[in-house]
């Protein structure tokens, strides 16, 4: 699927468990779970985010989705394609 051009965030709405409908500028709508990025993701300035409340603290800053200022953020094509976030489930990983 290809982007189309300036596409851009405008809302998201917290679905609870780490899940995130984020609507984009041209009308498209995507939920993505991020739960198994943030609990299997090892690089420390992603840990906190494991507290619900401090991953519940989106924000929308020019037309992205970012934590803090910019301490946790995704490519805008891999929400609006819901791709590269979702980490299977993998048993073997710590």
């Amino acid at each position: 699927m290809s982007l189309p051009d300036e596409i851009k965030v405008v809302s998201a709405d917290y679905l609870g468990d780490f899940a995130l409908k984020t609507h984009f500028s041209d009308g498209h709508h995507q939920t993505v779970h991020f739960k198994n990025f943030i609990f299997q993701h090892a690089h420390p300035d992603i840990q906190k985010y494991k507290d619900e409340s401090a991953f519940k603290n989106f924000q929308i800053s020019d037309g992205d989705l970012i934590w803090d200022d910019y301490e946790l953020c995704f490519p805008i094509a891999d929400l609006y394609e819901n791709k590269n976030i979702e980490i299977p489930h993998n048993k073997n990983v710590a």
